[in-house]
């Protein structure tokens, strides 16, 4: 098994690395095309700002190996997000994998406030703030895990559409199209779900 983290300067690749580590497994931290497409599973991590983070995978031809990969990929948080489509943050526009668009979590709230019509949303904003960082259920493989979240954006309930948390509004906790996957949450800093996660993800 060859496990590549692709290297972009975006990635939370220290987390990533030693996660794998504790299953026993070493990695390869590359931007390398050839080592990316002969790897067997490929983790594209982030962290970060969008639109730097979509230059850099520019500057080094990512954003045109990534959508052509067929062995497993998994995106975590920001890797995830550049694999959708439109992206409010940086108005960019993404990989295109899942047909999903990105958006605040400000504008989830405003949305779900309009829609319901409720008066009170103001207030009850407060209960949530932004980013979004710790521990929430998600509803995922027909269970209820628990996983470690930090981000702002959030991408819509769609039919890639893997797994769910609310913040307070429902929305794609992971997704998954083909042989491609992406997790909002951090399975590296999320203990046994996490590595069980990662652990399935390795057995595809």
């Amino acid at each position: 098994m060859k496990i590549a983290v692709i290297d972009y300067g975006a990635g939370n690749l220290f987390s990533v690395q030693q996660a794998f580590k504790r299953l026993g497994y070493e990695v390869i931290l590359t931007d390398s095309e050839s080592e990316i497409r002969s790897a067997t599973h490929v983790v594209f991590p982030g962290v970060g700002h969008a639109k730097s983070a979509m230059d850099q995978l520019q500057e080094k031809g990512l954003d045109r190996v990534i959508p052509t990969l067929t062995q497993p990929v998994l995106g975590i948080c920001l890797g995830m997000q550049l694999m959708c489509g439109w992206n409010e943050e940086g108005n960019l526009t993404g990989l295109g994998i899942f047909q999903v668009p990105i958006q605040s979590i400000q504008s989830q709230f405003a949305k779900w406030r309009t829609a319901s019509n409720d008066k009170g949303m103001r207030a009850r904003k407060s209960d949530y703030p932004i980013p979004h960082m710790g521990w929430n259920d998600v509803q995922i493989n027909g269970k209820s895990e628990v996983f470690y979240f930090v981000h702002s954006y959030v991408a819509e309930i769609c039919e890639n559409t893997w797994g769910i948390t609310s913040y307070p509004v429902p929305f794609s906790a992971a997704l998954k199209k083909d042989n491609f996957y992406g997790v909002q949450f951090h399975p590296e800093k999320s203990g046994k779900a996490g590595e069980d996660l990662l652990t399935q993800f390795l057995a595809l």
